[in-house]
């Protein structure tokens, strides 16, 4: 089912993130992941493509397993990086004899050694433009509270934003953050621009403090510095309390203020997604 229509019907929408795991070992930790967190009935879960393109047939084949072997309404992310408009045709092929008909449209990251074998699509927005012409997609696309690492000022990101959106995104989900001023003043910055499409904010618990290094050199996010002290010095059982406590608050916040999705960065792990969901209204 189009997620952009989901989103049109419903006051708030219940979605999880998982990627295709490298390792045969870990594909049974998936399964179990998804096997649990379905009892939630998400309106959609979305298939991650990796750094590069680096799992694009293991990304296309899960988007697939998913939708067959467990009923549900799949995503697949798809990155202008590494991507080709012939291998872009063959995918559209692939989801249209599945129908599959949701696709977040990425520029996506960078490999960590820089090797790129194909820009045939340099921007997001060049990507959901194509999409569009080629099917009757709904394409999501991604907003950076925080602005995107690369932008030079939350000006010219909304500026990025809309591109994408004019060129025929109809919803946005955000990148993770950690304190909700920068989503609710991200939303405000949307509004004024006059983007309509509605937004779905990205959750990821933080559960530990080596975590939280991870995630700063990688998105950005910034971490409220309460957070950090809480964690100081505490074990491995009481970060976890605390990381699941704060997500918590920082969920129901978000649902006061009527925001229109939940997306949960899950790490192909249930255990925090579900612990945090018990104990939303």
């Amino acid at each position: 089912m189009r997620i952009s229509e989901i989103l049109k019907h419903k006051n708030r929408t219940l979605s999880f993130e998982f990627f295709p795991p490298k390792k045969i070992e870990n594909e049974k930790t998936l399964f179990d992941t998804i096997e649990i967190l379905k009892q939630y009935n998400p309106d959609f879960v979305s298939i991650t493509y990796g750094a590069g393109g680096s799992t694009k047939e293991k990304t296309i084949d899960w988007t697939l397993k998913i939708k067959k072997d467990y009923n549900l309404n799949v995503m697949m992310h798809l990155t202008c990086i590494s991507s080709t408009k012939e291998s872009i045709d063959n995918i559209i092929e692939t989801l249209n004899k599945n129908n599959i008909d949701n696709i977040l449209a990425l520029r996506g990251d960078l490999p960590n050694d820089n090797n790129i074998n194909s820009m045939e699509f340099k921007y997001a927005y060049e990507l959901v433009e194509y999409l569009k012409g080629k099917g009757d997609f709904s394409i999501g696309v991604a907003g950076y509270p925080e602005g995107h690492p690369e932008s030079p000022s939350l000006e010219k990101d909304i500026e990025y934003l809309k591109m994408k959106i004019d060129a025929g995104g109809e919803f946005i989900i955000t990148q993770l953050f950690f304190d909700n001023r920068y989503f609710f003043d991200f939303v405000e910055r949307v509004e004024k621009s006059g983007i309509k499409a509605p937004i779905v904010a990205g959750i990821m618990p933080i559960l530990n403090l080596s975590q939280i290094e991870r995630f700063v050199d990688m998105c950005g996010s910034t971490i409220p510095e309460s957070l950090t002290k809480k964690l100081e010095n505490k074990s491995k059982e009481d970060m976890y309390k605390i990381g699941i406590e704060y997500a918590t608050k920082q969920c129901i916040e978000l649902i006061e203020n009527n925001v229109k999705g939940l997306h949960f960065y899950t790490l192909n792990k249930h255990n925090a997604t579900h612990d945090i969901l018990k104990n939303l209204p």
